[in-house]
């Protein structure tokens, strides 16, 4: 395997570091010389470059993560498919995969699990949207930043066909066999499902600390994920709340249809969670001689013609069964009792030909009454003289009748039907009913506030960013409309993902003009042309707004900044600490490479407090010095290449502060990062300081969970040469988790 380390790719790329290495590629961290960032390459193994499959996987992985674009996906910003070198080039993520802090935790706490399960559903719903199934859903492949945001990575195997799947035993197994669906793992065709099934697995993990299926070997677990029922999460975690558990199970479901049948669906769910942390769920099963048949609101997802392949067997019981000697009895008395049954048989259809010639027995004909204006429940429901006919009822809305009434029949008023046939009834229905207003609350919350006013309920998913994602924009009929009572009302919920969206193009790179032809080739117009000063890149397009790769519609504008080709003035604003001269005042001045900057200058008071003042430079790395009284207590070195600036070689001159303290001061505050709780306030006792306040602050880095992260009085920089009254009250602050 060649290592790429210090080596430069493609003229552009400079390789710094292995950060990965996986079965067919190597991970390094690089950074991009074009584009003055930070990135992550995936190369891939010289040893699979003449294997067709390894190369098309790879191509495959690029090429569906090109047309994604969502902040829980991990972007993609250039590939390159060569005959000696085939690379990815792909956003640097920083941060750990989710199975190394599964690994770290244990046990996920369900409030942090369902925060990870509802972006990973979030970025899996844009590829099912865009018709990319991932297909590999696992933790090793789920990056976790330090503020908590989620990654998807990894599309390597994304929509392969069945013909490419073969078994588990060939291929190696697509998908890793302990997150793996199991018509994956049959080998059948798979969609979106598959994916739900993965993440369902995720999170049996997180909120146990185990695996739903463990075996010896690969194999087993396949063929548990097949067969087999996980163990009751409750039982191996009692503290999971029930909802969670149903959630989590229901994603599980062997069958495909019993599932969710989107990630859109299961988010609902989790939402529902999140409102309701005791809700529980009614995922209900039966059993029949019919196929199975899964009931709960996803019914209508279900089309005509879909089966399951799980049947229900036949009761067989001793009682059904014939020993051999009442078979043989059964032998002989079988040609005796044919015998007679035929010749009964013979005598009933003559007798019965008999009464259907010459008499009206089997077809009596009668007169249809009339049942118009006749009220149903209390004329028509139960009422001997029409027992002869077979009523069949619907419905209608009639303003015109009084509820309850008749206002059509078929046969109509004196037409001749048989006994037995059926009279069609049309009785009408105008009790009316006002919609509830359901506007901002939770699809569940809005379905059961409708349906226990006795209405039927449908939705439909709508893009609208204004709204909260998954929270009802409106209904139809709309809220206050009155209409007849049991009416369907369509529910219309918030989705933050927009089908008809288009990616936006780099235009970066290229001329207004080719950057106006590349807007035009997906629909979209060229806004405001704006100059901006920056060095090279003359006429060139430098930033564009939208972004390249994210989402707009049709006829949207995106504003372009054109390089000028000159460098731009920055401004920065700069603060430092004063020297504690007994509160007396001091000339303060500001030398930006030797020339005295007007503006910053000041009288100030020697205090030990702060003085803050802006400065601006333009395409240099300039030296600045600030002087008191002709004396410097401050220097460093400003870069006006960047914006922001980048300060370095900082240099406090420490004579200037050696006589800094505050009146009465007695001790310096020692710096106590790092430290335990005890290890710290013991630190601080010991330099005299007993009033210590703890208090908490967020981390998104679980090695500092625990430790002292900042404190109060500061200790940095020119702070820790200040001394303080040993009462001085001392604040420091111990890490905690993102989620708490």
């Amino acid at each position: 395997m060649e290592n790429y380390v210090n080596k430069r790719i493609d003229n552009r790329y400079e390789v710094l570091e292995i950060i990965g290495v996986g079965g067919m590629a190597v991970v390094y961290k690089a950074y991009d010389r074009i584009d003055d960032r930070t990135v992550a390459i995936k190369i891939l193994k010289e040893e699979y470059l003449a294997n067709e499959e390894f190369r098309r996987r790879f191509k495959n992985e690029s090429k569906y993560i090109a047309v994604l674009s969502h902040p829980n996906i991990v972007k993609v910003y250039d590939m390159s498919f060569g005959d000696r070198l085939q690379y990815i080039v792909m956003e640097f993520i920083e941060g750990i995969t989710l199975k190394e802090y599964i690994e770290q935790q244990k046990v996920i706490q369900p409030k942090e699990a369902v925060h990870f399960v509802t972006q990973i559903l979030r970025a899996l719903q844009h590829a099912h949207d865009k018709g990319i199934v991932h297909r590999d859903v696992k933790p090793q492949n789920i990056m976790l930043l330090q503020n908590g945001s989620i990654k998807v990575t990894d599309f390597g195997i994304a929509s392969f066909s069945r013909s490419e799947t073969a078994t588990i035993a060939e291929s190696g197994a697509i998908g890793s066999v302990h997150y793996i669906s199991p018509e994956q793992a049959r080998g059948d065709q798979t969609d979106a499902k598959a994916d739900i099934y993965s993440v369902g697995v995720l999170m049996y993990e997180m909120l146990t600390g185990q695996l739903p299926f463990k075996a010896e070997n690969p194999i087993s677990v396949v063929m548990m994920h097949m067969n087999d029922d996980p163990q009751n999460m409750r039982e191996v975690n009692g503290s999971i709340p029930v909802g969670l558990e149903q959630i989590t199970m229901h994603a599980m479901q062997k069958e495909p249809r019993a599932r969710y049948q989107s990630a859109a669906e299961m988010l609902l769910d989790l939402d529902e969670y999140k409102r309701n942390p005791a809700i529980k769920f009614d995922y209900s099963y039966f059993v029949d001689n019919e196929p199975t048949k899964y009931i709960d609101r996803t019914m209508n997802n279900i089309k005509p013609g879909d089966d399951t392949k799980n049947k229900v067997k036949s009761k067989t019981t001793a009682a059904n069964e014939i020993s051999d000697e009442e078979a043989k009895t059964n032998i002989k008395v079988i040609p005796i009792l044919t015998g007679v049954a035929i010749g009964l048989g013979a005598v009933l259809i003559v007798i019965m030909a008999v009464l259907a010639l010459f008499t009206d027995v089997f077809n009596s004909p009668g007169k249809v009454p009339n049942f118009i204006n006749m009220n149903y429940e209390t004329e028509i429901k139960g009422n001997g003289k029409y027992d002869d006919y077979k009523i069949e009822i619907e419905y209608e809305f009639n303003t015109q009748y009084p509820y309850g009434v008749v206002i059509k029949q078929s046969p109509e008023k004196g037409e001749k039907i048989a006994a037995g046939e059926s009279i069609y009834l049309t009785v009408n229905t105008n009790k009316t009913a006002v919609v509830n207003d359901v506007y901002g609350q939770s699809y569940l919350a809005a379905k059961q506030n409708l349906e226990s006013s006795g209405f039927v309920t449908a939705y439909e998913m709508v893009y609208n960013t204004s709204v909260d994602e998954g929270s009802v924009i409106s209904t139809s009929p709309e809220r206050g409309d009155t209409v007849a009572a049991g009416s369907t009302i369509t529910i219309y919920i918030s989705t933050h993902t927009d089908e008809d969206a288009v990616f936006v193009p780099k235009l970066v790179g290229f001329t207004a003009e080719e950057a106006a032809e590349l807007a035009k080739s997906v629909g979209l117009v060229i806004g405001q042309v704006i100059p901006k000063d920056s060095l090279g890149n003359a006429g060139k397009v430098i930033e564009q707004v939208p972004a390249e790769n994210e989402t707009a519609h049709p006829g949207d504008k995106v504003d372009i900044y054109v390089s000028t080709g000159k460098a731009p003035t920055v401004t920065t604003e700069m603060t430092i600490s004063l020297p504690y001269k007994n509160g007396n005042a001091g000339t303060l001045k500001v030398y930006l490479n030797n020339a005295a900057v007007d503006s910053a200058g000041a009288e100030v008071l020697l205090t030990g407090s702060t003085y803050t003042f802006t400065v601006s430079g333009s395409g240099n790395a300039d030296s600045l010095i600030v002087r008191i009284d002709g004396s410097d207590i401050y220097s460093c070195t400003i870069n006006f290449t960047t914006d922001p600036v980048t300060v370095s070689n900082e240099k406090t001159i420490a004579d200037a502060y050696a006589d800094s303290f505050y009146k009465g001061a007695s001790s310096n505050i020692p710096d106590v990062s790092g430290l335990t709780e005890s290890e710290a306030i013991a630190k601080l006792e010991d330099k005299g300081f007993y009033n210590v306040v703890v208090s908490e602050k967020t981390t998104a880095n679980p090695a500092n969970i625990g430790l002292v992260i900042d404190q109060t009085p500061s200790v940095k920089g020119i702070d820790k040469y200040k001394r303080y009254e040993t009462d001085t009250t001392v604040v420091i602050y111990i890490g905690k988790g993102v989620l708490g």
